[in-house]
């Protein structure tokens, strides 16, 4: 086991115009679980890649422990890694596949069929261990790349979106077998995903991606409630979070006709940027129902009941008339939920509303406030 560190590390393709990896500063900690999640194309695979040795390096450096792997061979850092695709040799049993590196490393048999046997006790694959993969289902499969990774006894896991190929269902079994054998391991572990539910289940710390460029790491409470920026905001939460461009005025935020009022730290950074107008962002949960002329009106168009939960999903009319109106989400009473086409009025919690700068996109509250007027941008960078 070991602590990996990226340090300022850049991954540019020939020919590209721009990185895909940019600059990448990131600390894991020795047996931390740490998830690279983003859109396609942000850059996440390609971080994994690199720290695999899979793809060149072209500026800063990689660490494992204290050692530099920046231009090592995959074969020399000491990892192991998990694929989307399982790749099993299907002509080799399960207990084949397990330990065919440990067999190629040169090792002997007995301590080769000894560490397998472990490692299918640890991840209930001992009847299987003579069967072939085509005889196994998916999440079986999956479970023998697990397993071939594990006898290796290496100093990190890397797993690039492993359960991409399997269905709903046994996505949510998978993903929670897979944590809780990684606390029992206590291996560093960095996985890859682009579901952000996934991803909020399973790590300690979650490192969002976009562009190439490092938006946020934080410990999934942290990221849903103090968002650094309106990409993280919007992309972490399920449903996500609502996001309303809006005019200020002396109090706070203009809002269907009234004013929503913003903690004067806040409108004070504000003011300092010169901006006049701001993004004001709330939780389907952050809401609640209002008498009529209270409020904000909210015109519902569909209603999602999911048994204990209900989402109203609809019409917020703003102080732009039609073209101002923004279509966004609530959490509504599972037991009775607002009909289609009717007209409810909401509140919002001024201590779960978020308000992010026009101009940068960054988080405008508390000891983030000072960031609005700095230059160092991330999101405008990306």
């Amino acid at each position: 086991m070991a602590a990996i560190t990226y340090e300022n590390a850049t991954v540019q393709y020939p020919g590209a115009e721009r990185p895909s990896v940019n600059a990448l500063n990131l600390d894991i900690a020795d047996g931390e679980f740490l998830v690279l999640v983003g859109p396609s194309g942000c850059g996440k695979s390609t971080s994994l890649r690199a720290l695999a040795g899979l793809e060149n390096v072209t500026d800063g450096a990689i660490r494992i422990g204290d050692k530099d792997v920046t231009h090592l061979a995959p074969k020399d850092r000491d990892i192991a890694m998990v694929f989307q695709n399982y790749a099993l040799y299907p002509h080799m049993t399960v207990a084949d596949n397990m330990g065919f590196a440990l067999k190629i490393s040169g090792m002997k048999k007995d301590e080769i069929r000894k560490r397998v046997e472990d490692a299918a006790k640890i991840l209930d694959l001992e009847t299987y261990l003579d069967r072939k993969p085509k005889a196994l289902s998916g999440g079986q499969r999956q479970r023998v790349a697990m397993g071939r990774a594990i006898v290796r006894s290496p100093q990190a896991f890397l797993m690039d979106e492993p359960l991409s190929n399997l269905d709903a269902k046994l996505r949510v079994q998978t993903r929670t077998e897979i944590a809780a054998l990684q606390r029992r391991l206590g291996t560093t572990t960095v996985y890859v995903t682009h579901d952000q539910v996934e991803a909020m289940t399973m790590g300690d710390r979650v490192c969002v991606l976009k562009d190439g460029y490092l938006m946020q790491v934080d410990t999934p409470r942290n990221l849903y409630d103090r968002p650094d920026n309106v990409f993280v905001a919007g992309f972490i939460g399920s449903p996500a979070m609502n996001l309303i461009d809006v005019d200020l005025d002396g109090q706070g935020a203009v809002l269907g006709g009234r004013s929503f009022p913003l903690p004067r730290e806040t409108m004070s950074a504000l003011a300092a940027d010169g901006s006049k107008s701001a993004t004001l962002g709330f939780r389907p949960e952050s809401v609640k129902l209002v008498g009529e002329g209270e409020g904000f009106p909210f015109e519902v168009v569909v209603v999602e009941e999911l048994g204990s939960d209900a989402f109203a999903y609809g019409t917020l009319h703003t102080t732009r008339s039609k073209e101002g109106d923004k279509l966004i989400t609530l959490r509504v009473d599972a037991r009775k939920p607002p009909m289609k086409g009717e007209t409810i009025h909401i509140q919002i919690d001024p201590n779960e509303a978020h308000v992010f700068s026009a101009g940068s996109g960054l988080r405008v509250s508390g000891d983030a406030a000072a960031r609005v007027t700095s230059g160092a941008s991330r999101v405008s960078q990306a």
